[in-house]
């Protein structure tokens, strides 16, 4: 079978149509009908152009030996290595070890279109696209929190001293005892509301119903004005308020205040009519219960949940999968659990329907024992069941302790990398403007993060 001829590492004269180029020391002589495959891109047109035309060499190249006739270029020769496949193979792949940004940079350089690559490659650099702008961006807000910016007036510094102060624990001491203060809050508020449930606690009122005793209603109240002060100032110094009030967390922190105020209203601004209305005390108890959302305010002073939530969100595709194994399984197993138990005159499966419960206790490996099968083959199909319940738990664990392991990973080295800048800012500051200064950190850590993170 004819195959192309392959480049040559070697010294010497070219021969007729062929051409030379230095690529950061490395020699390599390529066939002039190999490039030409690609007319358009960089070494077909040094191919192509009279050696006479000096302005136009110089324009494509660093030098040129015109005695040797040799182009010389001061670019990567590992990344110029896969950069010859195209004219060999139709297609490049990005060798381990290259930073996918900056081999795009030599495919530009050398005039080579992207639709080259091949298509592991395109979503290996697309997904380090993204993440590389995920850390530019933090970073940008870390140095951005840290600058001192002279223009702003005196209300703006107000509200970004305010905005440090109520989301940057790590900005000053005082944001860090507002942050552990909102901390205990959370706690203090959960226990109470725990506490409000027991009997032995709860006091009778004049119609001689039980209600939480007024001492852990006083505690209560007082945890929910220091949520309410502290949502709001965080609400006045947010510099984008519609992106504020729409944030997950945000939203879970007003879901955990508004519950406490609609019953407040019910309770003492309604009429007694109206509150004797089923349906009102219903809602009532429903807000009531709604105060469990203020235990997921725990997230915002958690980084160790934050990392779960984000490699659950990560993981949504396995889980998917996960939760259509365990439905396909449920139904057939409780399907064949009540068919193998129709002949024992104790039954306990009544119908499929109350199977699926069985289903669901066996294969997750809980096992009450309410249910649980009498016959030899309600037997064998419980323990294939539960079997089988194992081994699909098991199957999306790698991939959720896989997500996890790199967000963590990433957050330990954009926290290395801000240091270390602050630091640099601290060294340079009576050198360099501080505005300037932020772009050229970010610049040189997305470099730096290439050979860090994502070879």
């Amino acid at each position: 079978m004819w195959t192309l001829p392959k480049p040559k590492y070697r010294t010497g004269l070219c021969a007729e149509g062929e051409i030379a180029v230095n690529i950061g020391g490395v020699r390599v002589v390529l066939f002039g009908d190999v490039l030409n495959r690609y007319p358009e891109s960089r070494l077909a047109e040094l191919l192509n152009c009279s050696t006479q035309n000096y302005e136009v060499i110089t324009s494509l190249c660093d030098d040129f030996d015109p005695g040797r006739k040799e182009f010389y270029f001061d670019r990567d020769p590992d990344a110029f290595k896969c950069i010859i496949d195209v004219y060999y193979f139709d297609e490049i792949h990005i060798k381990r070890g290259i930073c996918p940004i900056c081999f795009i940079k030599e495919m530009e350089f050398w005039k080579i279109d992207q639709s080259v690559l091949d298509e592991c490659c395109r979503s290996y650099l697309s997904e380090k696209e993204d993440e590389l702008k995920e850390i530019a961006n933090k970073v940008k807000v870390i140095l951005e929190d840290l600058e001192v910016d002279q223009c702003f007036t005196r209300s703006q510094r107000c509200q970004r001293f305010l905005w440090k102060l109520m989301e940057k624990p790590g900005s000053s001491l005082p944001a860090r005892i507002i942050a552990i203060a909102s901390f205990l809050s959370v706690l203090v508020s959960a226990v109470v509301m725990c506490m409000g449930t027991i009997p032995e606690l709860q006091v009778a009122d004049t119609e001689g119903k039980l209600v939480e005793h007024p001492a852990l209603e006083a505690i209560e109240t007082v945890c929910m004005s220091w949520f309410t002060a502290e949502y709001l100032l965080r609400l006045a110094s947010s510099p984008n308020k519609l992106h504020f009030a729409l944030s997950f967390m945000n939203i879970i922190d007003f879901m955990a205040i508004m519950p406490f105020y609609v019953v407040l209203s019910l309770t003492y601004l309604g009429t007694t009519s109206m509150m004797e209305l089923g349906n009102v005390q219903q809602a009532v108890q429903a807000l009531r219960i709604m105060r469990i959302a203020r235990i997921f305010k725990l997230a915002r002073h958690s980084s160790g949940l934050q990392t779960l939530t984000y490699a659950l969100k990560k993981s949504l595709k396995e889980l998917g999968l996960l939760l259509m194994y365990m439905g396909v399984g449920i139904f057939v197993f409780s399907a064949l659990a009540y068919t193998m138990e129709q002949s024992h005159p104790e039954t306990l499966f009544r119908s499929i329907p109350q199977s699926f419960w069985w289903a669901i206790i066996t294969m997750t490996t809980v096992g009450y024992g309410d249910i649980y099968p009498k016959t030899t083959l309600g037997k064998c199909n419980a323990a294939v069941s539960f079997l089988c319940g194992v081994i699909a738990i098991a199957l999306p664990i790698h991939p959720i302790i896989n997500n996890f392991v790199v967000f963590y990973n990433k957050q330990k080295v954009l926290e290395t990398a801000a240091k270390h800048e602050v630091e640099l800012m601290e060294l340079k500051s009576d050198q360099h403007q501080c505005g300037g200064f932020i772009d050229s950190i970010i610049l040189r850590n997305v470099l730096n993060w290439k050979i860090i993170y994502i070879s």
